[in-house]
């Protein structure tokens, strides 16, 4: 029991070093001189098997002897719980252990388990490295994903930039060729292309062939009123509501403050100008007017910068033509047949411009229902309506001008860049 005894308290103390430790903790329970014969017995039996060994059994030994003192280890801490677990209440006396320790060697680090250890250390190390460079490469790609779709919104919103430039630039050079005095409507030089992917078509219209709001209502002229009354039917407005656009815009533009019968005057919130129009936009402030102007086109067939309230029936649009006094929809598709001329296109070279009389003709009226249509229409118009659209890519920008346009007198009326 002795005996075994302090082979576990070896073990548990990791001293057990091969053979020769067994034999030194066994020698402390002999005598000394067996003990000292046991161990030089031993010691020369180990000289002479070293003697004996070859090479490869050598080799073999050195890399035993570690592995066999690992096993022991491991075997002491094993007895040393399993001691531990049956005597919970033993405990060593401190005196005992100079004694018991008197021939024991120092343990040593093993180098295989050291080599093991730093092999897999550095493995641990290679794997770590290589998943920082992962992450490193990952981040990096991710910068320069970014960065690069960063530069192409750029560039994209450069490129559309200039394409707008261009095409604003393209719009303004047709508008300035439509200026010159020998360029009429329909000439070939109102369409051209400076550039591949850049071209300007330019149109002109005379001004005359829209209704000119202010001249209608300047003094309540009656037939005045009453073209603008049936172009409003035409337009799908009811008669109720056509009477009360049409008085409150005379409401609008009176000097008093007289109210009409479906008019307004200067209320809370609402302040008519009791002036002339100044600009089309004005209309929008009018009471009434409000779902009519809503329309993005309303303002086509209107008018506030030809020289009088005739419409040039040259110009004029189906709408316009029948608002006047007799005019059916047979007569007016008939009569925008014959003036598109051969290639029934408007606004083209071949378009045949009618006088008064060839217009009679051609709507095929009475002497005396043209009496009563001659006083709203005429057959020239000094101011015009040029409409410049420039191309450059997908990019397209219009410009509208109205200019009088008498020969060689020019003068620019209004400008807007739409």
């Amino acid at each position: 029991m002795r005996r075994g005894a302090g082979v576990a308290d070896a073990l548990r103390r990791r001293r057990v070093h091969g053979a020769a430790a067994f034999a030194a903790d066994e020698g402390r329970q002999r005598p000394a001189p067996a003990r000292l014969l046991s161990q030089t017995a031993r010691r020369r039996g180990g000289r002479e098997r070293k003697r004996n060994l070859g090479a490869a059994d050598r080799r073999r030994q050195r890399f035993a002897d570690p592995l066999f003192r690992h096993a022991a280890e491991c075997l002491g801490r094993a007895l040393d719980r399993h001691r531990h677990a049956a005597a919970p209440d033993r405990v060593d006396h401190p005196a005992a252990e100079p004694s018991r320790l008197a021939g024991d060697h120092r343990a040593r680090p093993d180098p295989i388990v050291m080599r093991l250890s730093g092999l897999t250390n550095r493995r641990q190390s290679r794997a770590a490295a290589i998943l920082l460079a992962l992450w490193a490469l990952f981040v990096l790609s991710a910068m320069i994903i970014s960065w690069a779709l960063d530069i192409n919104s750029q560039l994209t919103i450069s490129s559309s930039a200039n394409r707008v430039l261009e095409a604003e630039a393209m719009a303004c050079s047709g508008a300035e060729v439509a200026l010159h005095p020998l360029v009429k409507s329909g000439s070939p030089f109102l369409h051209g292309s400076l550039a591949p992917n850049q071209s300007y078509s330019a149109r002109i219209t005379g001004e005359g062939g829209r209704l000119n709001l202010k001249f209608l209502l300047a003094g309540e002229n009656p037939a005045n009123l009453e073209l603008l009354r049936k172009y409003l039917e035409i337009k799908g407005v009811d008669l109720n509501e056509r009477d009360r656009m049409i008085d409150c815009l005379l409401d609008w533009v009176d000097p008093d403050n007289l109210v009409r019968l479906n008019g307004a005057e200067d209320e809370p919130g609402y302040k008519p100008s009791n002036g002339p129009l100044k600009t089309l936009d004005e209309v929008k402030r009018v009471r009434g007017w409000e779902e009519f102007t809503s329309n993005p086109d309303w303002a086509a067939d209107f008018t506030l910068s030809s020289t009088d309230a005739r419409i040039d029936i040259n110009s004029a649009s189906r709408d316009v033509l029948l608002a006047l006094p007799g005019m059916t929809e047979g007569l007016a598709d008939r009569f925008l047949q014959l003036r598109r001329g051969p290639d029934n296109l408007e606004g083209t070279e071949d378009d045949i411009r009618f006088t008064l009389a060839e217009a009679q003709i051609a709507l095929g009226f009475r002497q005396d229902q043209f009496n009563q249509l001659a006083p709203l229409i005429t057959d020239n118009s000094v101011v015009v309506r040029v409409e410049s659209v420039g191309k450059s890519g997908s990019a397209t920008r219009t410009v509208r001008m109205v200019i009088f346009k008498n020969n060689s007198a020019i003068r620019l009326l209004s400008w807007k860049e739409l």
